[in-house]
């Protein structure tokens, strides 16, 4: 990514990243993520509503979600933030989910990122950090490769080196001819 100087000095970033979905139920968080993110972001998009998330994903390609854990007023158990975490990552693994909290309870965020979120925030929030992490979580996305993807192109990569000869790539994967079948069902 290339910086350049704005006018006052700071570095400006020439290659802005795609979409984000921030998602919390306070419209002045909203607010406020928008004015910071819209430089970092082509675009902000924003819900008050995590039902509408699903909507919002299936209607355009998302690259970052932004989840506050609590929607209801006086709850802050969290397992708000965890069912709409799993929703999403059932819906599209692909997408990075970065957890928002207002309560910085460590063991909070450890489930959140046993369920699969890439990160947390506690809110307040220091600007600089937010914007880090959500470049460092988009960046790293980009860097590391699924075990699936990984799995199809050793086992393409086995089946060509074999000529196509399915029970000799078998063996050179050390797996059962059905085995391979199986597997390449899923690719």
């Amino acid at each position: 990514m290339y910086d350049f100087l704005t006018e006052s000095g700071n570095f400006a970033s020439m290659n802005r990243y795609g979409t984000i979905l921030i998602v919390d139920d306070n419209t002045s968080i909203l607010t406020a993520m928008r004015y910071l993110l819209e430089e970092t972001f082509e675009q902000v998009l924003t819900t008050t509503q995590p039902e509408d998330i699903l909507k919002i994903m299936a209607q355009q390609p998302i690259d970052l979600v932004l989840l506050d854990m609590n929607f209801t007023l006086g709850v802050n158990s969290g397992q708000e933030g965890l069912f709409w975490l799993r929703t999403i990552r059932k819906q599209h693994p692909q997408t990075p989910v970065v957890l928002l909290t207002a309560y910085a309870d460590v063991s909070l965020a450890v489930r959140g990122l046993k369920n699969g979120a890439a990160d947390f925030i506690t809110k307040p929030w220091d600007n600089d950090e937010l914007v880090r992490k959500l470049r460092d979580v988009l960046d790293l996305r980009d860097e590391i490769v699924s075990l699936d993807e990984m799995e199809k192109g050793h086992i393409r990569r086995a089946i060509d080196h074999c000529h196509g000869n399915l029970t000799q790539a078998a063996e050179l994967l050390g797996i059962t001819r059905q085995t391979l079948y199986n597997k390449m069902r899923r690719l």
